[in-house]
């Protein structure tokens, strides 16, 4: 059975994709999958075994220039529309991923009015299932994959099926034993103050505990130097390639995260996190996995679901709702989720 999935982005979403793959392969040994994939985050399908092709979209880059990429968009659509599949699965059910759902060809599955995510998207589908908005993300795509695949619906605990062997050790020096501290995120509100990095630094360093940074991006690489400096055991990464920063992230003793796509990485390796939810509701898009601890803010606008704070109240932490999520709270809670 040759089925389409087409999930784009982003990082979190895409790794809550992954358990529902594990539970068709283990219902329909022989399913094999293609998965339309955002090309920055294409790595994140060919670390299961369940994926044969991975169809890369580049939408982030098309739209700044509509006519400068039309050949490469034209490729696009031409792959997608190469096989005619089984059946297709929308598992993001926004406006983006029914466009492309509508140029492919097969059997078109998704969410429901009600259940979309954005609900113009269930025009496209020609079979449309239900599942609660107010579910965690990974149950809801299970939830979508047994119904338009004909299984039961699993109540097993999520598989992520990620095959370790794929992952690339970098070349660099790597300790031996390390906490990876993930404090980067596309929203401002996600961002956990440097103060209190910079306080839980000082915590761990007094422990003797070595800290890797990692970092996507020049602004991200700048706060890991900035964390970093003058400090021997605290390693700013340098910018790497996915499967690269999964390797270390499995074989970190810990991590401490924001809520960020490397939460959920975290989490589906079952590396004990701690992750600090200050805008976003960790029930409904925690990151999913053994030994995860969600620090959830209990501010009166938490969760906001804001990309920018706007309380105007009187506050020395910014976003405020962070105010009570303090280096001492994560430091003592670090050290009940380290192995000895």
């Amino acid at each position: 059975m040759n089925v389409l999935l087409i999930k784009l982005t982003s990082m979190g979403d895409l790794i809550h994709a992954l358990p529902a793959l594990t539970d068709a392969r283990a219902a329909i040994p022989d399913i094999q999958f293609d998965w339309v994939i955002d090309e920055g985050f294409a790595e994140v399908a060919s670390w299961h075994p369940a994926v044969n092709t991975i169809i890369k979209s580049a939408h982030r880059r098309w739209r700044t220039s509509y006519k400068k990429h039309w050949p490469e968009i034209i490729g696009f659509v031409k792959q997608l529309r190469s096989t005619h599949y089984d059946l297709i699965i929308d598992g993001q059910s926004n406006l983006k991923s029914a466009l492309v759902t509508l140029f492919s060809k097969g059997l078109k599955c998704g969410f429901d009015k009600p259940s979309a995510r954005e609900y113009p998207a269930h025009w496209v589908y020609k079979k449309r299932f239900a599942h609660s908005k107010q579910d965690h993300a990974v149950t809801r795509v299970r939830s979508l994959f047994a119904q338009a695949l004909g299984y039961p619906r699993p109540t097993t605990p999520p598989d992520f099926g990620i095959d370790r062997s794929l992952l690339i050790a970098p070349a660099l020096t790597i300790p031996t034993r390390y906490v990876m501290f993930i404090h980067n995120a596309s929203w401002d509100t996600k961002l956990w103050p440097e103060s209190y990095w910079q306080q839980l630094i000082h915590f761990c360093l007094a422990a003797n505990i070595t800290i890797l940074l990692p970092a996507g991006n020049s602004d991200e690489l700048a706060r890991s130097k900035r964390f970093a400096e003058g400090q021997p055991n605290v390693i700013a990464l340098p910018r790497m390639p996915l499967s690269e920063i999964a390797y270390l992230l499995s074989h970190a003793v810990a991590a401490v995260s924001v809520d960020t796509g490397l939460s959920h990485l975290s989490a589906a390796l079952n590396i004990p996190t701690i992750t600090l939810y200050g805008a976003t509701d960790s029930g409904l898009i925690g990151a999913t996995g053994l030994n995860q601890i969600h620090l959830q803010s209990r501010f009166a606008c938490a969760p906001c679901y804001l990309q920018k704070c706007n309380y105007l109240g009187a506050s020395n932490v910014k976003p405020v709702c962070f105010a009570e999520l303090t280096p001492q709270l994560v430091w003592q809670t670090l050290q009940t989720l380290m192995p000895s």
